[in-house]
């Protein structure tokens, strides 16, 4: 990962993006998924999409990660700072999201703490599962 500081701020290079974004925790984490995706798992840039804007109920909202596969999606990622606990809260928020994209898995991300899982709709359930799908 790319961070230039100046004298008042620091920023990380985001490659998706193709710039420079003002660092923070949780843009930090969203690096390191985005890296993880694409080292481990092999998922194009082409395929990984970041801060895709959103509406739900009237309100703009923004989703941190969406990954497709077969121009579908296939991961929705959310990602938090590590000082943000990983609550009910979240998997609300993610959960919400996720009616309107309908992708089968979902990740949760602090850095701290990981949660993947994938959403049966028919029977109304998740499984968590160990790894990135």
């Amino acid at each position: 990962m790319h961070i230039n500081t100046t004298k008042n701020s620091s920023f990380i290079y985001c490659v998706i993006r193709k710039k420079f974004i003002l660092f923070s925790k949780e843009e930090l984490i969203r690096q390191y998924i985005i890296f993880l995706l694409k080292e481990m798992k092999n998922y194009k840039n082409s395929n990984i999409l970041v801060e895709v804007p959103i509406e739900i109920n009237k309100l703009s909202k923004r989703l941190d990660i969406l990954v497709l596969l077969n121009n579908k999606p296939h991961i929705l990622v959310e990602c938090k700072s590590p000082l943000i606990p990983i609550t009910q809260k979240v998997f609300d928020q993610i959960s919400m999201y996720n009616k309107i994209v309908k992708s089968p898995y979902l990740m949760i991300s602090n850095g701290v703490k990981n949660f993947v899982y994938q959403v049966n709709k028919f029977k109304k359930k998740f499984t968590f599962l160990k790894y990135i799908p």
